[in-house]
């Protein structure tokens, strides 16, 4: 899991309580929550330290770490239905991911107002908004959607951070888009509202049943793609079509 460490970033800047540990009252793998389809319940009273003691398990046979979902068509699901979810940690406590092609009504600079981040390049105009401010904040899953998730290329460190590979991370204190917000962040940034999260088991089962075609992750696709390309590009990676795909389609 991601270290419970400083504090997490929320979407509204009444709601930013910088007494609060990083996910000291989030977990996505937390019984009362488990499922990808519940809205996560505050989990206020968990232990806020460690982990539990290590275990010594065995290796998973499936380990999707870095990888993305891409939905079936089989899956009519209005939350899933058309999503590529990049899978951040997959372990035996379950999966845990953001959508990546799914965006809100959100944009970058709207979010920096409203956690009170201001911006080292003011504008004129509109139109003379850098790129990257007028990017739209995902929608990262139905898992504690009034939390941030930051996806960004791993070139510093930050308060509460899991490294998934050697070029990218994921973040979930506000010192990250402090950096953006003062121009010497990550080059790389894509920003969600809640995750995704799948209790032990849970994930496999959906595969099993042709809910999610699996392959690998490219971080072009996550960073560098308008967003209505990424699901086709996705798809390229394991030599599909979308017109190929059907309901009926079987596991690659």
């Amino acid at each position: 899991m991601i270290k419970r460490r400083n504090s997490p970033f929320s979407f509204s800047a009444e709601d930013f309580d910088e007494s609060v540990d990083s996910f000291g009252a989030f977990d996505p793998f937390h019984s009362d929550a488990p499922a990808r389809h519940a809205a996560a319940s505050d989990a206020a009273g968990q232990a806020e330290g460690g982990d539990a003691a290590d275990e010594v398990r065995p290796p998973l046979e499936l380990d999707l770490t870095n990888h993305f979902l891409i939905a079936m068509p089989s899956m009519l699901d209005p939350i899933f239905g058309g999503t590529v979810v990049y899978l951040c940690e997959h372990n035996h406590n379950g999966a845990l991911g953001v959508v990546i092609n799914k965006p809100t009504d959100m944009t970058m600079d709207v979010l920096f107002d409203r956690i009170n981040l201001k911006l080292e390049i003011q504008p004129d105009t509109p139109d003379a908004m850098p790129e990257l401010y007028r990017r739209p904040v995902m929608f990262g899953g139905p898992v504690q959607v009034e939390r941030g998730f930051v996806l960004h290329s791993s070139s510093e460190k930050y308060s509460s951070t899991l490294q998934v590979t050697d070029d990218v991370a994921l973040t979930t204190s506000k010192d990250v888009l402090e950096a953006v917000a003062h121009g010497d962040g990550p080059e790389r940034v894509l920003v969600t509202l809640g995750c995704s999260g799948w209790s032990p088991g849970q994930l496999e089962g959906e595969i099993g049943r042709n809910g999610w075609l699996t392959v690998k992750a490219d971080p072009a696709i996550i960073f560098e793609l308008p967003v209505e390309q990424r699901f086709t590009a996705a798809l390229a990676l394991l030599g599909i079509d979308p017109v190929m795909l059907s309901g009926d389609a079987g596991r690659a």
